[in-house]
């Protein structure tokens, strides 16, 4: 037998031998969810703009909103260009600049870490069960060095026993706030030692922020991208 026919018979038995053990077959990529499809979007979604509105004409904007669609078609402007928040918002051009301003000063300018940044937005996106949010921010997260087990951590509600100590508040003080109603004495008091009480109601209002465009994502159904796969397990 040649090297290259003994390689290929050991590859075969070591198939065989995955497909046997019981439940490696649910591990196989084809059990993985399947990247979206337009054709499978729910029939009230408009199939241009991924939400249940279209998606209004450049032309027939004002300027704050000729301006807010521009930002949306310029790569990199926005996370997700105009099939995301920015294009509902061409519905309310008067808020467009006054939430672009607001976005830009707590992701860019308060002083909070793109890691921490990135933290409380995922932590915000998966307590309101928010899709388009987290499959956006999940990769930019590990892109500015979330740590793997912090993303796991997140979207799959684990406790956060292990995890840095400043990761970890976000997180609690992310999921009382969203979650309960009610952030306890004891998360606020460790939250306040390591940011501050300045940088922490920034943080509080990026989270905030978050929530509300979560708001609006449900409410028109916004869709993931044609292509991309679900990065959230079911809610």
């Amino acid at each position: 037998m040649t090297l290259k026919t003994h390689a290929r018979a050991l590859g075969l038995l070591a198939a065989a031998f995955a497909l046997s053990v019981p439940g490696a077959q649910a591990q196989t990529p084809a059990n993985a969810p399947a990247p979206i499809s337009r054709a499978n979007w729910p029939a009230d979604v408009d199939r241009q703009s991924g939400f249940r509105l279209p998606l209004p004409k450049r032309e027939d904007l004002d300027e704050n909103g000729r301006e807010a669609y521009d930002r949306g078609t310029t790569p990199g402007a926005t996370t997700a260009g105009l099939q995301g928040p920015t294009g509902i918002q061409l519905y309310s051009t008067k808020t467009a600049p006054l939430h672009s301003a607001l976005n830009t000063y707590l992701r860019r300018e308060a002083g909070i870490s793109p890691r921490i940044r990135e933290i409380a937005i995922m932590t915000t996106a998966r307590e309101f069960d928010s899709l388009f949010e987290w499959n956006a921010h999940e990769p930019e997260g590990l892109k500015e060095g979330v740590p793997p087990a912090v993303v796991d951590a997140i979207k799959n509600r684990k406790a956060l026993d292990g995890l840095d100590p400043t990761d970890a508040i976000v997180i609690q003080f992310g999921r009382e706030l969203w979650r309960d109603h009610k952030v306890t004495s004891a998360t606020f008091a460790k939250a306040k030692d390591v940011f501050g009480p300045n940088k922490l109601v920034d943080l509080v209002m990026l989270m905030g922020n978050y929530a509300s465009t979560a708001a609006l994502l449900t409410a028109f159904d916004m869709q993931i991208h044609e292509g991309e796969t679900p990065l959230l397990p079911g809610r």
